[in-house]
Formats: C-alpha cells, structure tokens, sequence
C-alpha cells in the first residue's frame, strides 16, 4: 500500500512538473521543488538527504562547470577579438551575386563558429551580425531565423560545452571517440538537411526583397587575419587528434585568440581584454550554472525516489532499442516547451527514469534523449537563442514553430537511427 501511495505520489507530482515546464516556468525553481518533493516522497532519511542529495552532486559537478566557464570564454573570445565577425563578413562578398550560395555559405560559417562557442550572448553578438546579412540579400525573416537556429542546433552536438551539461544525466557516458563518432556524424546529418532547407527555398531566397538592417556591431568588428578563422574549431581538434582535454584546449585557444588579434601587445590590453571576456562569458551563463547545479539534486532524488520502482519500469518498457528509437521519433516534438522529451525541462525526470531501470547503455539513452532535446535547442521558441533571433527579426512565433519544425523534425528522426547504429 506504501508503495503504491508512494508511486501516485511521484506520477502525480511528475505531470505538475511537465505542465510548469511547459508553460514556461522557471527551471531553477521546478528542479529545486522536485528535488525536496522527490526527497520526501522517497523517504529519503534527513542526513543521508544532506549529503547524497544537496551536497556531493553538487561538489561533483565542479568539473563540469569549468568546461562550461571556459567554454563560454573562448566564444566571448571569439566574438570580441572580432574573429567571429570577420569569417562572417566574409560570406556577404559573395551575397549579391549569388544569393542562394551565400546563404549555404552563413549556414556553414554558424555551424563552424559555434562547435566551440557557446551562450546566448555569443548567438546574439554573432546573429547581429549573421541575420542582416541575410536579409540584405533577400532571404526571407522565418527562412533566415530557422538557418540561424538549425545552424547553431547543429554544432552542439560537437559543442563541448553543451556535451557536459547532458552528461549529468548520463554519468558514464564520456567525451571521447565512442561519442565523437556519432557526434560529427549527427551534426553532417542536421547539415545537409538545412542546405536542402535552403535549396527548397531557393526560389523565395532569389526572389526575396533585400531588407536592410545596420548590423549592430558594423563599425566595432575588426577584420583579422584568414589563418585565425581555424580557432573555432581548433579545440574539436586538439581534443580529438591531441587527446588534449577540453581546458587546455580552450585555454590555449584563447591565448592565440588574443595574440593573433593584437590583444596581446601591450600587458594593460591584454590584461583588460581578458577581465572583460571573462566577466561578459560568466554573466552569459550564470543562470545556467545554478540551474545546472539545481539539477543534480534532482537527479540524485529522483534515483532514490525511483529505486524501489524499477522493476515495474522494466516491465513495462519496450526491451528493444529500435522500438524505442521508433517510439521517439514519432514523439519527438514532445521536446518543444520543456515537454517530457527535453533534457532541460519534464525530460529531467524521463531520464531519470530510464537510467534508474539499468535496462539500457548510458550511450543508447543518451542518443535516445539527447537527439529531441537537440530539436528543442534547434527550434523551439523557448530556447533562449531562438526567442532573442525571433524578436530581433520581428518574426512572430507561430511562423517560426511552423517553418521550422518540418525540418527539425527530419533531422531527428534520422539522427535517432544514427544513435541506433553509432551509439
């Protein structure tokens, strides 16, 4: 009778999660409640609830947090050395005379930009930059914004920024060939569909009325030398070929980021540059961080709260992976408004629950949950970068759900059966 008391109980309190999460509530606050609620619920004793639950997850989680802190730096580097506005600049040469190859070209240059760059902050210091140049040439707002966003959406999969936030979910998966493999295969694949996004729009992009729009960094973006535009990649690079691990890496960058730019010629530049970066990159993720500290209590939580569950999850769970890959795919805009497939919203909780059954490798989930999540992260308005680019452009957001979602929708479903075989 406890248990099923016990078992309503977190159903119950799990649906209010997904009903908050996907009405916008804050996610600091939801995954803080949960982790008390869960705690309670699960009988969870007072001292042990102290350690296991608000205090190691949290002091684990410091390592992740540093690649997050440095990750951010090197885009905040990357924009305001002006490395990220000059390989943008460069696309627009070839705008005018070729409209539909330009715009493939930007997808590019954004995917490129932001396989290490990472935040809000970045997306917007580069979008100010990127988006009026589309629209300069002729490219439609809802087509602009959605190769924006599915750009940016793309390149997280190799981000390793992002990589160690979804790895709290699934601690024993790592950053490393087994992941890396699937990783660049899944951003090729989000890839090609935006380049046939933009093909299927090739008419409208031609016969587009140019719009044009004062880039808001036009006079502040300095133009720097060609070999400097291999930095945005260059810590994909050292942590795949070196073996390096991601905070040498970035760091690293970050210095000839700052040399080759001339940031580095007098001590006081230097210096300076570094402070502001450095303080503009930690205010672009501080509310991240907390979030992301908050969560780990509620993962430990929900561990303890659905240990005694488990054996009536792996009775009624699919046992065969392709069902579940199958399953997903159909669902997968159940990750727009942080529903029960986004790892940043109500899919907190479905992992927890699919890691407590221990029916599955860590890397299958990870594919399996990762991959809706990317669509959110890609197309849905409640992404922080894809409601600042609709705003900016003055987009209203049904269009941009409605352009958008078709071809979200694709890539998933055929990154989902590359996590099958990959992962």
């Amino acid at each position: 009778m406890t248990s099923a008391i016990t078992g309503i109980l977190l159903v119950l309190t799990f649906v209010i999660f997904i009903i908050y999460a996907m009405k916008g509530g804050n996610l600091t606050v939801g995954f803080f409640v949960m982790a008390v609620l869960w705690t309670v619920i699960g009988q969870v004793p007072f001292n042990q609830a102290i350690k296991e639950i608000f205090t190691e997850p949290v002091l684990n989680y410091g390592k992740t947090a540093a690649y997050i802190i440095f990750g951010s730096w090197f885009g905040r580097v990357l924009v305001d050395t002006g490395i990220a506005g000059s390989i943008s600049r460069k696309t627009e040469i070839v705008g005018k005379k070729s409209p539909v190859l330009a715009t493939v070209l930007i997808a590019l240059v954004i995917a490129l930009i932001f396989t290490s760059s990472y935040g809000v902050g970045s997306a917007i210091a580069v979008g100010v930059i990127l988006l009026p140049i589309m629209f300069s040439i002729g490219v439609p707002k809802n087509i602009a914004v959605t190769i924006f966003t599915l750009s940016i959406g793309a390149a997280m999969y190799v981000n390793n920024v992002l990589f160690v936030q979804f790895q709290v979910f699934f601690p024993k998966v790592e950053w490393g060939i087994h992941y890396q493999r699937f990783g660049f295969v899944a951003m090729a694949i989000q890839m090609v569909i935006v380049v046939l996004f933009i093909l299927f729009n090739a008419k409208k992009i031609r016969n587009g009325k140019p719009v044009i729009v004062k880039s808001e960094q036009s006079d502040t973006v300095q133009e720097v030398s060609k070999w400097t535009y291999i930095l945005p990649v260059l810590p994909v690079l050292l942590s795949i070929f070196a073996k390096w691990d991601a905070v040498p890496a970035l760091l690293l960058s970050i210095i000839i980021a700052f040399f080759a730019t001339g940031h580095m010629k007098t001590y006081t530049k230097f210096v300076t540059s570094m402070n502001e970066t450095a303080k503009h990159a930690i205010s672009d993720i501080a509310g991240l961080l907390i979030m992301l500290f908050v969560l780990t209590m509620f993962q430990a939580a929900a561990i303890h709260a659905m240990s005694g569950f488990t054996d009536f999850f792996q009775a009624v769970l699919p046992s065969s992976k392709l069902v579940l890959i199958i399953i997903v795919a159909i669902i997968a805009p159940l990750s727009y408004f942080r529903g029960p497939l986004m790892l940043y919203g109500a899919g907190a909780a479905t992992a927890a629950i699919l890691v407590g059954t221990g029916m599955f490798d860590q890397y299958f989930l990870y594919g399996l949950l990762v991959v809706p999540s990317m669509m959110g992260i890609s197309a849905c308005i409640t992404q922080s970068w894809n409601l600042w680019s609709v705003q900016y452009a003055e987009l209203d957001t049904k269009t941009f759900l409605l352009t958008g979602l078709p071809w979200a929708w694709i890539a998933t479903v055929l990154n989902l059966f590359a996590a099958y075989f990959l992962l």
